[in-house]
């Protein structure tokens, strides 16, 4: 039966016989063998015997999968306080190393191995990454869980637009060359499959809010996408996305809600991925040497998710802090690329000089300007702003969205009005505020955002497994 390494090296016994598979990282003098299987950062070492097969060795290249059995001895050598005498070793996948793309002694650069995204896995920092990506998305199941939400699945493919979000991805099963047309001309989506235009989804949030009519309690954590024609590293065109919704609560429950979910799935990082984290932070540490003085980060990596945990999070309005940026010395100086005016929607500068500047901690924005919010945000009594919110966080700027929804029949289908939504179309939103309407609340959290905030990568594209984005759908 096969050994894990994480085990091996955890439980650091030896004098017992083991099973180890895994991949190749480096083999030495014809006699040690560095082999990772994904299951941690470390790799073991093998040592293989003076009258191993020839045919074997030549074998044993970098990128190759092998099975080995053998004996868990002390280590004599540095780094590492066992290490495995092998007995008997199998090849279990050749690789060619004059084809092979993945030169680990060369540490290839980020760029590059999105274009070998297939075999990033491989590399100690993706690894990372991923195992961390891993443990987040099973800590959000469990904050939820533990609370007693449910669980709800809601739809990828849909005809409502959740909230004019941006463009989105046409589901449709007629003939792109010769499509059916009614009697204006316009394409006749009746004779399609739905019978009607349908999109893959921008955001589960209003189907959560029906769920939330009923069970109190609810979450979603999906795929979501948007079909804008961006190239930046903070976009993507499918990601995932964390939604909960939860009846009887006002902005302030909401806001407890969401700092106690971000300071739970950090802690649990933290707790369940140090030597990932660990190594992470070294690389950014690294990263930031080749900045100019100015532009370094003032906290290593967990430095900074030990501030996030164990903080408090500033809790302003955005009247208030759209009179701090004015204030500020970057404003004064003309530094911010963006201006800042009251009314504006402010741009991840702007929300990270409140954070890794003025606050120094993360900062929860309430009472946005109704004009730069969606229709089912809660109006506030003076009539400009709405009960929104916004947790901005170092490095990041937005890391989640959210509102008290709007639960009073009248007002909803009075801005609904102003934005031009069809009220027949949504009957069945409105029907929530028909029938037994109450206070709610929730919120939106994009995960690899989250998974970007805690590994310290500086690219979206590189918490995803297969980014998608305008013009890639490789792998």
């Amino acid at each position: 039966m096969r050994t894990k390494i994480k085990d091996i090296l955890k439980s650091e016994e030896s004098g017992y016989n083991v099973n180890v598979k895994g991949w190749v990282r480096s083999f030495r003098n014809n006699q040690f063998i560095a082999i990772n299987d994904g299951s941690c950062m470390g790799n073991i070492q093998v040592v293989i015997g003076l009258d191993t097969d020839e045919a074997i060795i030549k074998k044993i290249n970098n990128g190759a999968s092998v099975s080995v059995d053998g004996t868990v001895i002390p280590s004599l050598g540095k780094g590492q306080k066992v290490e495995i005498k092998a007995d008997s070793i199998t090849i279990l996948g050749e690789c060619d190393p004059e084809q092979f793309p993945l030169q680990l002694k060369n540490r290839p650069s980020l760029e590059y191995l999105r274009e070998i995204a297939h075999l990033r896995f491989r590399t100690n920092t993706f690894g990372a990454v991923f195992r961390v990506r891993h443990t987040l998305a099973f800590a959000v199941h469990k904050f939820y869980n533990d609370r007693g939400f449910v669980y709800l699945h809601t739809p990828v493919i849909t005809a409502s637009d959740a909230e004019g979000a941006g463009e989105m991805f046409c589901v449709t099963t007629l003939p792109l060359a010769n499509p059916p047309r009614d009697e204006n001309g316009g394409i006749d989506y009746k004779e399609d499959f739905f019978g009607r235009c349908t999109n893959l989804t921008v955001s589960g949030q209003l189907e959560a809010e029906l769920g939330a009519m009923a069970l109190s309690e609810v979450y979603t954590f999906g795929p979501t996408f948007r079909a804008e024609n961006s190239n930046t590293a903070r976009h993507l065109a499918e990601f995932w996305m964390i939604e909960p919704e939860v009846a009887f609560n006002d902005i302030n429950d909401n806001m407890d809600l969401a700092e106690d979910f971000i300071k739970y799935v950090v802690g649990y990082a933290l707790e369940h991925n140090r030597e990932d984290l660990e190594f992470l932070a070294q690389r950014l540490t690294d990263e930031e040497k080749q900045k100019p003085m100015n532009e370094r980060s003032d906290m290593g990596l967990i430095e900074k998710l030990e501030f996030v945990l164990h903080n408090m999070f500033e809790r302003i309005n955005y009247t208030e802090a759209i009179n701090i940026l004015l204030d500020s010395p970057a404003y004064k100086k003309k530094k911010f690329k963006y201006d800042v005016s009251w009314g504006i929607d402010m741009q991840s500068e702007h929300e990270r000089y409140l954070v890794e500047k003025h606050f120094k901690k993360p900062v929860i924005v309430t009472g946005y300007p109704k004009e730069i919010k969606a229709f089912y945000m809660r109006q506030n009594d003076d009539g400009k702003t709405v009960a929104a919110m916004d947790i901005l966080v170092p490095g990041i700027g937005e890391l989640v969205g959210g509102s008290q929804r709007e639960e009073r029949l009248d007002k909803l289908t009075e801005r609904m009005k102003e934005m031009h939504i069809p009220a027949d179309e949504m009957y069945w939103y409105l029907d929530t505020r028909r029938f037994g309407t109450v206070p709610h609340a929730g919120f939106g959290l994009g995960f690899e955002r989250l998974v970007l905030f805690v590994t310290g990568m500086t690219n979206i594209r590189d918490v995803i497994p297969f980014p998608r984005t305008p013009k890639n759908a490789e792998f």
